[in-house]
This record gives structure tokens, sequence and C-alpha cells, in this order.
């Protein structure tokens, strides 16, 4: 099954009409006719579909024929991760975390962030792109960039995590990691979060944790933490 992607798609939506991009790999690149079916999603859980009408390389024409609300996940992980130096790791972090299961992501600015603008519009192409390569309904939410000082003043639900380096009293998420919970995980810099970042969290009662013996990536780290969530709610 390919998925397609289209934000405007309502519950109460009959009819509608590819944009032109879309609709030229339609006709000329899958070969639809008259007649021949589509799946596509809003994001929101629905899956659609579509019987195309008029096969038209600017502008295809499909009905809908058949929705349905897909089940959510039990759980619902929010990852609040410093931006990386290099952008694509980022990006590969935004891909594999759809994959696997996140619902939401936020970039956090830290004391010794390197990289202190990050690019939502191309963020949110990625995460359209995995969404539709796993066939997953839900696409995460993209929260905008906000300086760590600032993400923790916020009042914080579920289970709460911060991933660091520093030589403390720390025990392993998954030790922790409950199943069929909210969980709030940080994931800091390449540099790591500065001790007062450290001390601001506790303060807000996120527990230290550790995902490993050996020092991640920022992007490994996330991914790690994603995967440990994923794999204790599939127990």
């Amino acid at each position: 099954m390919q998925l397609f992607y289209n934000p405007d798609i309502a519950e109460s939506t009959a009819q509608f009409s590819f944009p032109k991009e879309e609709s030229k790999h339609i006709v000329k690149v899958l070969r639809k006719q008259v007649g021949d079916k589509l799946h596509l999603t809003n994001g929101k859980g629905w899956l659609f579909t579509a019987e195309i009408t008029i096969p038209n390389i600017n502008k295809c024409m499909a009905t809908i024929v058949s929705k349905s609300l897909q089940p959510k996940k039990d759980y619902h992980l929010h990852l609040a991760v410093a931006p990386t130096k290099m952008n694509d790791r980022y990006e590969w972090f935004l891909e594999k975390a759809t994959e696997i299961g996140i619902d939401s992501i936020t970039p956090i600015i830290c004391d010794r962030s390197e990289r202190k603008v990050v690019k939502p519009e191309r963020f949110e192409r990625i995460l359209q792109s995995a969404m539709k390569q796993s066939l997953n309904c839900y696409l995460p939410k993209l929260n905008d960039a906000i300086p760590f000082k600032d993400f923790i003043k916020q009042d914080f639900n579920g289970d709460l995590f911060i991933a660091h380096c520093e030589e403390t009293d720390k025990k392993s998420l998954k030790q922790l990691l409950n199943p069929k919970q909210g969980i709030t995980i940080l994931i800091g810099p390449e540099g790591d979060f500065s001790v007062k970042e450290i001390e601001q969290a506790l303060q807000k009662n996120f527990s230290p944790v550790t995902l490993g013996e050996t020092r991640l990536r920022t992007e490994t780290a996330a991914i790690v933490a994603c995967h440990s969530v994923a794999f204790i709610n599939q127990l």
C-alpha cells in the first residue's frame, strides 16, 4: 500500500483534487487510471480510500469511497531534543523517530547548542514523508524551537526524564519506564546540558537517566530513547 498525505481532507470530504506534483506522480509514474484506488491520510488518524475520477496530470480528481479512524497508541511520547550541528543528523532523527513512533517533538536551544536556528518547513516535510513511508496515519507534532530556559518553565504531565552525561546518580531509562504513560524526555546538544540546565530540570521533577554505557550522539540518544519507549509498550 502506498499512502498519500493531504491535511485538508476532513471526515466529511466527498471529493477532492491532488496538487500538481502528486497528480503528475499518480498519473505519469504510478500510471493510475479512472476507477483505480488510492489510500490517503490527513495526519489526524483518518485513513481514506479514494477512487480516481479524472486522472489529469495537473489536477487528479478523486472521490472518497471509504474511511476509518485508526486507533491511537496507548502512550504519548514527547521528545525535546537540541538541534544538532549538522542539520542532516537531526533530520535523520526526525525520520527514524516517526517510523518508530513519536507524538511530538520540540527543538530546544541549550546553553551549549552550536545550532540555534532551525528550518521547520523542511522538518515538516521530513515528518510527512516518514509518516507516509511507515503507513502511519498520525503526523507527529513539531513544536516551535524554544530556548531551554523557557521550555523548562512549562507545566509537565506524565513521566519526565532528562538524559545527560554528568557523573551523578542516574538510573537506566529502561528501569524507570512504565507502559501506557505520557512521557517527556530531554536530550541535550553535542556538548551536553549545562549543570544549570540539569538542575533546572531536576527542580521540575525530571528524573536523570542514562541511555547506556557509551556516550551517544544527540540524534542516536534520541533514537535509543524513542525505541526504548516503543519496546516497553510492546511487551
